[in-house]
C-alpha cells in the first residue's frame, strides 16, 4: 500500500512507545512518524508533522492528555485522536469525547483490538473499547447495583478516600494507617476510579452528602 496511516504516538513511557511502534510499523497499511512523551510535546509534533491518527496517553508529565485534547483539536484539525490508556471509568471516556477524542481504547486491549481501534478512527468512525461499553451496558441494565458508590470500595479505599476527603494529604494517611504512602496512592486511585471521580472536590461533596465530614 502506498497511503499508509500516519500515527503520532504520544506516551510517557519509552518501553510502552517502543512496543507499540513495533507492532504499528509490522502493520502493511500504517507508519509511526514521530512519538512525543509529554501533551505539549505532542501540540508540537502535531502541528508539524500533521499526523492521520494522534495515540494519546491520558496521564503525562507537564500537560495531561485530558488538556492536551482540545488543543490538539484547534491546532491539528485533520488529526483523529485516539485516547489509549489504563483508565476503564465512564467519567474520563466522557470529559475525552467531550474534548474532541474520537475513540477511547484500554491499554489492556489486545493488539487485534487496538488494529482495529486505529483503522476505525482513521476511516472517521468514533471507536469506544468493548470493555467500556459492556460496563456502561451493565450499569443501564442494573442501576441499582450502582446505588451508593461508596459500597464499591473494599475497606481500606474506603478509609483512604474519608481521609482524604477530611483534608488529609497522602504522607499523613500513610502514618494514620500505618501503610506505605505508595500503598496509600494505590487505593486512593483505585478508589477514586471506582467511584467514578476525577477531582477531589467530587469526592469531598461526596462525603458531605454520606455524612462523612460530620
Amino acid at each position: 500500500m502506498t497511503d499508509k496511516i500516519r500515527i503520532l504516538l504520544a506516551d510517557d513511557h519509552v518501553v510502552l512507545r517502543s512496543g507499540l511502534r513495533l507492532l504499528l510499523d509490522a502493520q502493511p497499511d500504517m507508519e509511526v512518524i514521530a512519538e512525543a512523551s509529554s501533551g505539549y510535546d505532542a501540540i508540537k509534533k502535531s502541528c508539524e508533522l500533521l499526523p492521520d491518527v494522534i495515540l494519546l496517553d491520558l496521564t503525562m508529565p507537564d500537560l495531561g492528555g485530558l488538556d492536551a485534547l482540545p488543543l490538539l483539536r484547534q491546532r491539528a484539525v485533520h488529526s483523529r485522536i485516539l485516547v489509549l490508556t489504563m483508565h476503564d471509568n465512564e467519567a474520563y471516556l466522557r470529559q475525552a469525547l467531550q474534548a474532541g477524542a474520537a475513540g477511547y481504547i484500554l491499554k489492556a486491549a489486545l493488539d487485534s483490538e487496538l488494529l482495529n481501534a486505529i483503522r476505525a478512527i482513521a476511516r472517521g468512525e468514533v471507536y469506544i473499547h468493548s470493555a467500556i461499553t459492556h460496563h456502561l451496558l451493565h450499569e443501564t441494565i442494573a442501576p441499582e447495583a450502582a446505588a451508593d458508590p461508596w459500597e464499591r470500595l473494599s475497606s481500606r479505599e474506603y478509609e483512604v478516600l474519608r481521609l482524604v476527603a477530611l483534608g488529609y494529604t497522602n504522607a499523613e494517611i500513610a502514618e494514620e494507617l500505618s501503610i506505605s504512602v505508595k500503598t496509600v496512592e494505590t487505593h486512593r486511585a483505585r478508589g477514586m476510579e471506582k467511584m467514578n471521580f476525577t477531582t477531589r472536590s467530587q469526592l469531598v461533596r461526596a462525603a458531605i452528602a454520606k455524612g462523612l465530614l460530620e
